[in-house]
């Protein structure tokens, strides 16, 4: 498991100044923000471009942009936070509103199926979407690892977190248990 996050976050206990860095290379490319160098590069090893190159810059810069003070130190994995806000969202609308698809929902799918060139725009829309949402950027990076997978694990992971977030709360641990087994 990689820990880049882990180390900026300690980074960011004495040198504010990587989390500024950080959060503006969110307006470059992936890993084309020079300044950002220092701060991702000892975790590339010698690695000159690449999937694993632009996914460590961006995850980082994701991490400095959605960084606040006093965040619980449970995070959760971004999926799961997506649902969890979308929840939020559908219990304060009627009734007959709350089994449409919401906005956040038609994101959420439309960032599944985006493809290289669009997902660092799309992840930086969804991770400002959630505002507070205490999300793991450890596993984000992880997944974002094993993006292109032709099994499409990660998207697939991705879409039963979600929903499954989405779930009602009078659905026990059993009831879900028994469906997977089916």
């Amino acid at each position: 498991m990689n820990k880049l996050i882990a180390w900026l976050e300690q980074l960011n206990e004495t040198d504010s100044k990587a989390r500024a860095v950080l959060r503006r290379s969110l307006a470059f490319d992936p890993g084309q923000h020079i300044p950002a160098f220092p701060y991702v590069e000892p975790f590339l090893k010698g690695e000159d471009s690449g999937w694993r190159r632009d996914m460590h810059y961006l995850v980082a810069a994701l991490w400095a942009g959605h960084w606040r003070e006093g965040q619980p130190s449970t995070k959760i994995k971004l999926a799961v936070a997506v649902g969890l806000h979308d929840k939020e969202r559908r219990d304060k609308l009627n009734p007959k509103e709350r089994n449409k698809p919401t906005s956040t929902e038609k994101r959420f799918i439309t960032l599944l199926d985006a493809d290289e060139d669009q997902l660092p725009h799309r992840l930086r829309q969804m991770v400002a979407l959630l505002g507070e949402q205490p999300i793991d950027f450890e596993a984000l990076l992880d997944d974002l690892l094993r993006w292109n997978g032709e099994s499409k694990h990660t998207q697939n992971a991705w879409a039963r977190n979600f929903y499954r977030a989405l779930a009602p709360a009078s659905k026990t641990q059993s009831d879900t248990a028994t469906e997977t087994a089916e």
